[in-house]
Parts: structure tokens; sequence; C-alpha cells
């Protein structure tokens, strides 16, 4: 079902979104130049893959969803198949682009499609209720309100640090605006942060206060740099074909496959976009487009791209159509040349965003039966361990596990379709691959 919009808010939100996921152009490539990339080659590849394929969405699928390169597939990429086993990056690309390849194949057959419906609609319930409590954790943790503590795993960082103020003073007045159903809340909200944060030193002082002792990566050097296209199509396509490489393709294509699964249940579920039978909305389209995302990744120059959970920020602020992934697309653009411009906006500042869109995920826990154990038990899990094991993939993965084994158990084998069960045997290949 389709609510009511206009222009204007459709491109407040694909603002809304776009401050809350352009964290991605700095960050991918500072995670991706680990493994011997440059870092301005990742970066113009991360820009022109968030460009082109949250275009697609919004043109082909029609839904507000961003998509850019996926957090934990780039660590994936960096740690796990060029250090750990020893490959090159152009093969690493290739086996990005063959797990794209792959996704072609299973959306084109409409495989995955048929895997969306396969999730019983609780789960769906949990997935997007778990989904709002991790960025929720992560708003938190990028404001560095909580902190490891050896002697109770997390704790609270002294709210006394100037720091923490501010970020206090900045989820304060992002929610009041939402609460008072301000036109552009969230975009006021981190604009003030911003502007709050300015003093502690972004531009004089210690520069690292508002990256929170994290390595600057961007420090302001003007307001133009030249794109880099140096790993435009470097991938290696013969050699990431290797039999030794077929887990490695094999994890990209599990890993990718759950997240953008459970990343668009999970804002479907909480924005309502779903389609007269009451399935996701123009599913098939929006999955296919994720499949090109991964594809492009490897052509481009960046890891796999995926479905930005994100997208929730905009979808709060009144986003439904697809000019609201357009707009989004269409800002990251301008950061071919303009890079330097993101050292303005720190973390502390989309921090609060995180926080307020993970209250508002948390509306479909009320659609769960509570008082049916054997639901109410299965939807639980799924919900906490989103959270709990930082990773949306883990979450879904057991959930659906623990959803086949119960249910069999009590004699309810109706409740688990054909389809699901080759879920479950892909979950169990991806824990493998992934230890």
């Amino acid at each position: 079902m389709l609510a009511k919009t206009s222009l204007k808010t459709e491109i407040l939100a694909g603002v809304s979104t776009f401050l809350a996921t352009m964290y991605i152009i700095i960050v991918n490539p500072a995670i991706l130049s680990q493994s011997g990339m440059p870092f301005g080659g990742v970066l113009t590849a991360t820009v022109l893959l968030s460009f082109f394929s949250s275009l697609m969405m919004g043109i082909y699928a029609r839904n507000p969803i961003v998509v850019a390169p996926g957090m934990g597939m780039n660590v994936f990429f960096t740690f796990s198949a060029v250090k750990g086993m020893g490959i090159s990056y152009q093969v690493a690309l290739g086996a990005v682009f063959w797990a794209g390849v792959v996704f072609l194949l299973l959306s084109v057959f409409n495989v995955r499609t048929h895997i969306v419906k396969a999730i019983p609609k609780q789960l769906r319930y949990a997935i997007s209720a778990g989904i709002g409590l991790f960025i929720t954790l992560i708003g938190f943790a990028n404001a560095k309100f909580i902190v490891p503590n050896p002697a109770t795993i997390i704790g609270v960082a002294d709210v006394h640090d100037t720091i923490i103020i501010t970020f206090l003073v900045g989820l304060a007045i992002t929610a009041y605006m939402l609460a008072k159903e301000v036109q552009g809340g969230i975009i006021i909200g981190i604009i003030i942060t911003t502007l709050l944060a300015i003093p502690i030193g972004r531009w004089w002082g210690d520069a690292s206060a508002v990256n929170f002792g994290q390595k600057v990566l961007v420090n302001w050097q003007g307001l133009f740099s030249a794109p880099d296209f140096s790993l435009l199509f470097q991938l290696d396509l013969v050699n990431s074909l290797k039999i030794s490489l077929i887990p490695v393709i094999f994890a990209f294509v599990f890993t990718d496959l759950f997240d953008s699964l459970s990343t668009f249940v999970g804002v479907a579920e909480a924005a309502d976009l779903y389609d007269e039978d009451g399935e996701p909305r123009n599913v098939k389209q929006a999955l296919l487009t994720d499949a090109v995302a991964t594809t492009l990744g490897g052509l481009l120059g960046s890891s796999p791209g995926t479905a930005f959970i994100e997208s929730a920020v905009g979808i709060s602020q009144g986003g439904r159509t697809g000019l609201t992934a357009i707009t989004a697309g269409i800002l990251f653009l301008p950061f071919l040349f303009l890079s330097p411009l993101l050292s303005v906006i720190p973390a502390i500042a989309t921090a609060p965003a995180l926080i307020v869109v993970g209250v508002l995920m948390m509306k479909p826990v009320t659609k769960i039966r509570w008082d049916k154990l054997d639901d109410a038990i299965l939807a639980f899990l799924g919900m906490v361990l989103v959270p709990f094991t930082y990773s949306i993939t883990q979450g879904i993965i057991w959930g659906f596990l623990s959803w086949t084994i119960l249910k069999i158990a009590m004699g309810k084998s109706k409740e688990v379709s054909w389809t699901l069960l080759v879920i479950d045997a892909f979950a169990l290949l991806a824990l493998y691959l992934g230890h």
C-alpha cells in the first residue's frame, strides 16, 4: 500500500537518507584500501556504485531504499578474502562479480522472491524490530555513549565529556523535532548537532575529538578533489573462478543474500511498503537491483552493493516512492569532486538520527503474538540476536533455524515451507563458510 506523499516530502526524505548513508563514501575506502586498493579509486567506485544502484532502485523498483557498498562485506573482502587467503584484490573483485552473476540468475528466475515470501510473518516483525535495536546500538556506539567494559561487556561513557554532552543535546533536539512532527526534523537535527560539534575541534584544536579517537580519514583540504578511476574494470575474471575460490564467491552470495533480504523485509515491514498481496512492494525488481549492485561492485572496484538499512531514516521522514532513492543517489554524485566536504559532518551528528529511527522501527513488535509462546520465543530470538551478535545476517539465520527446529518438534511442520528448508540449508552453509 502506498501512503500519500508529496514532492517536497520525497526530496526531504532523500536528503535525510543521504545524510545517514554518506559515511560509506569515506568508511568503505578506509576499509578496502587496507587490501592494497588505492583509497581514491575506492572512493570513486563507492560514489558511482551508490549513484547508479540507488537510481535503479528508485526508477526500476520504485522503492525509497538506497543501495551502496555494504558494511560487513567490505570487511570480509579485505580481511578474509585478500589478507586471509592471500589473493590479490583484483581476484577478489572478480569473486564479487561472479557472486553478482549468481544473484542475477536467482533474481531473474524469481528464486529470491520466493525466498522473501517463505519468511514467516512473525519473523518479519522480529527482524524489523531487531534491526531497530541494531540501528540504535550503532547510534549509541558511534556517539561513544556506549563503550566496551571488561567487567560488564558494555558500559556508559563519562557523561561529563563535552562530546557526550553535545551528543545528548543533539539527541534531545532531534527527538523533539520528530515528536513535534517537524518536516525535515532529522535533517535539522543533523545540522544543529554538526554546528554544536564544530567548536570541539572539527576545524581547530583536536580534530580527532569528533571522530572519537579514530583515525581522521579526511582532513579539511579545500573543496575539490579529482576523481580516481584507476580501479575501473580491474577485476580478474579468470583466476577468480578457481575451485579454491568458490567458498569466497559463496560467502559473498550468502552474506549479501541474507543482508539484503533482512534489510528489505525489515524496512518494508516498518514502513508498510506492501503490495495488494501483502508482500514487500516490487520485491523482484528490488532484489534484481541489489544483484546488479553486487555485479557493479566488481566492475567499478568495490565490495558488493546492497540495500542500506539507513534508508529507514528517509522513510521515517515520509519517503514512500522511488523519488527518495533517486534524490539520495543524485546527492552522492557531487562527492566525486567534493569529498573533502564530508569532513564537516561528524558521526556525532548522525548518531541521534540512527537512534530515533530505531524507535520508529520497533513498531512491528506489537504484531508479534506474544501470547503464543512458540511464536514469541522464536520471534524474540530473531529480534535480539541481531543487536547481540552485531549482525543482521546472524539474527535472521538463527531466526530461520530456530523457527524450523521448534515448529517441526512441536508437530507444526505445515508452518515450515519447502522453500524455508532450502533457506535453512543455505543458512547452515553460510555459518560453515563464516567459520
